[in-house]
C-alpha cells in the first residue's frame, strides 16, 4: 500500500533558536499528519525579530539547483507554502518553483513575511515590498498580518478602523492575484478587547471573521504555527473559516499556555506542550459573515 499523507513544499528560513520559520512549521505540519519537505531560504542563528548579532547565511544561490534536483525526480507536491525570504531576488526563485511544481490541484500559499507591529524585519530591505506584491499574484492564498497587509498596499497603519475599511483592504490584496486574502491580528474598532482574523474569498465574494480575545504577551513565529496549522487543516478537507478557526484558537492555546511560564518571550511559544492538541477533534469556536 502507497502512503496517502498529503505533501507540502516549505518555502522558509531555518533559525536555529527561537521557535519560528521551519522550526515550527516542520512540527505542526508533521503533528497533522503532513510531510514537510523544506526549501531553506537562508539559515540564521536566532530569529530576527528580538535578537542582536545573529548569524545570517542567505541560499539564494543555492535553491535553484536543490529545485531542479526536485525536478527530476519527478516529485508532486498538495501544497507549496513560502513564507520569509532571504533576499528580494529570491521572489522570482519562488515564482518558478510556483510555476515549475503547481498544478491545478496544489494549493499555494504565501506568507508574505516582511514585519511586524508596524516596522519592518531587521533582516528585510524596503525593496522586499514591491518584489513581494509581485509575488503574490501567484498564489491562492495569502496570510499577512496586519502590519504586512498596510506594507502590500503602501497604507498606513490605522488601528481604528470600520468593518467596510478592513473589507476594502481585503478586496485591493485580492486585486493584485491571490484568490483569498485573509490578515491576521486585524483591529476591532467596535472591541478592542478582541483582535480579528478576517478574509475574504473572491470567487464568492464572501468575507469571514474569527475573532479571539487579544492577548498582550507576545511571541515570534505565532504566525508561523497559525498559517500550518490553517493548512493543514485545508488539506484534511476543513472549510475555509473551519480552518481560520481551529489555526487562530491552538495560537491562543499555545500563548495562554507560554505566558505561564517564566521566561524570555523571544524564545516563542512552547509549542512542544501544545502540539498533542493537533491529534484531538476540535470544536469550532466561533467564525461569522461580516
Amino acid at each position: 500500500m502507497k502512503p496517502t499523507m498529503k505533501r507540502v513544499a516549505a518555502i522558509h528560513d531555518l533559525s536555529g533558536f527561537g521557535r519560528a520559520s521551519l522550526c515550527s512549521i516542520i512540527p505542526t505540519l508533521s503533528a497533522m499528519g503532513v510531510q514537510v519537505c523544506p526549501v531553506p531560504t537562508a539559515i540564521l542563528s536566532t530569529h530576527s525579530g528580538d535578537f542582536e548579532n545573529y548569524t545570517f547565511q542567505d541560499l539564494t544561490d543555492t535553491i535553484p539547483a536543490y529545485m531542479a534536483h526536485w525536478k527530476q525526480l519527478g516529485l508532486e507536491f498538495d501544497c507549496i507554502y513560502s513564507g520569509f525570504l532571504g533576499s528580494p531576488k529570491q521572489t522570482q526563485i519562488v515564482a518558478d518553483i510556483f510555476d515549475d511544481f503547481a498544478t491545478e490541484d496544489t494549493l499555494v500559499v504565501v506568507d508574505p513575511v516582511m514585519g511586524d507591529n508596524g516596522d519592518l524585519y531587521s533582516s528585510i530591505p524596503e525593496t522586499m515590498i514591491p518584489q513581494m506584491r509581485k509575488l503574490i499574484g501567484k498564489a491562492d492564498i495569502i496570510v499577512p498580518n496586519y502590519t504586512e497587509a498596510a506594507m502590500l498596499l503602501g497604507r498606513e497603519m490605522e488601528r481604528q478602523q470600520t468593518d467596510e475599511e478592513l473589507k476594502e483592504w481585503l478586496r485591493e490584496l485580492a486585486d493584485l492575484g491571490p484568490g483569498t486574502v485573509m490578515i491576521t491580528s486585524a483591529p476591532d474598532m467596535e472591541k478592542p478587547e478582541m483582535m480579528n482574523v478576517i478574509a475574504y474569498e473572491r470567487e464568492s465574494g464572501t468575507y469571514w471573521k474569527v475573532a479571539s480575545r487579544l492577548l498582550h504577551d507576545y511571541y515570534p513565529g505565532t504566525g508561523d504555527v497559525f498559517a500550518s496549522v490553517l493548512i493543514g487543516s485545508l488539506l484534511r478537507g476543513e472549510s475555509l473559516p473551519e480552518a481560520i478557526d481551529w489555526a487562530a484558537q491552538f495560537v491562543s492555546q499555545c500563548i495562554k499556555v507560554s505566558s505561564g511560564y517564566d521566561y524570555e518571550r523571544r524564545d516563542g511559544v512552547q509549542l512542544e506542550r501544545v502540539l498533542p492538541l493537533l491529534h484531538q477533534d476540535h470544536l469550532v469556536n466561533g467564525y461569522e459573515r461580516f
